[in-house]
């Protein structure tokens, strides 16, 4: 196998983010992340307090998401809500920008945003995660282009002290010419811009379409050092099915996943 098995599934924070979600669902999702030791798992902020209880000790993350998943929550807000989440346990938070704003080019207010969440999570020792939402940005906007915008972005979170530059939330839906709501999610095209438009400081995480063990393989190829899943078992249970059989000599399939497919 390329990778080992630890470097695949600590780049793994287990989403556990639908809005359906109950605690039971809770409980068994983080047993789940503590059983196939993967990085974090990623929740929403009330449940940050119980998470941190089940995982006690697991050496598996929480994370708390902010202003999620659009990011209109006002900055204040935002700051507020950080300060909770790491009194509550979370080690990492993953936050929305103010998407309107940035698309009406007043980076200004798009980069305070930012800080106040990164400043905040510092003080608690956390670490930030900002989310762009790609999938909202493919045409540009304030006179850039699709790219050159996340570039802009890219050098705003940076400047503002985020830890990661993510992709999307998961939950960035765009109406399809068929009356349908999709979405890409991270794609090769994007990831391969996010990480050269950041210095090596900073790190990169896909969220959104990857699905599969060769999906995981081919972000972490693209320098991601995280990605958002819901699929963790079945990834991981795919490496060790794929490492068996390579230790007893036998063929090893591939189904040749892809990311940037559909959502999370």
């Amino acid at each position: 196998m390329k990778y080992s098995y630890e470097e695949l599934a600590s780049m793994i924070d287990h989403s556990l983010l639908h809005p359906t979600m109950t605690d039971k669902d809770l409980e068994e999702g983080c047993r789940l992340a503590a059983e196939y030791r993967v990085a974090s798992v990623c929740i929403k902020p009330y449940a940050v307090r119980r998470a941190a209880e089940l995982l006690k000790g697991s050496g598996v993350l929480v994370g708390a998401v902010i202003g999620f998943p659009h990011g209109n929550s006002c900055t204040e807000s935002k700051r507020y809500e950080t300060e909770l989440a790491c009194r509550d346990g979370a080690a990492e938070i993953d936050m929305v920008i103010n998407i309107g704003k940035a698309l009406g080019g007043d980076w200004d207010y798009v980069e305070r945003d930012v800080r106040a969440v990164c400043d905040e999570a510092r003080r608690h020792g956390a670490k930030v995660k900002v989310i762009f939402e790609n999938d909202y940005l493919t045409n540009g906007g304030a006179g850039l282009s699709g790219d050159e915008f996340k570039r802009k972005l890219c050098e705003i979170s940076e400047r503002a002290g985020v830890a990661w530059v993510k992709t999307s939330s998961g939950y960035g839906f765009i109406k399809q010419p068929d009356g349908s709501y999709n979405y890409k999610g991270a794609t090769e095209h994007d990831l391969a811009l996010m990480r050269s438009s950041v210095s090596p400081a900073v790190q990169l995480k896909a969220a959104g379409g990857v699905r599969d063990l060769d999906g995981l393989i081919k972000v972490r190829d693209l320098g991601c050092s995280r990605c958002g899943a819901t699929a963790t078992a079945a990834m991981l249970d795919e490496y060790r099915r794929r490492q068996a059989a390579e230790k007893s000599g036998a063929a090893v399939t591939s189904p040749g996943g892809a990311i940037g497919s559909g959502g999370y």
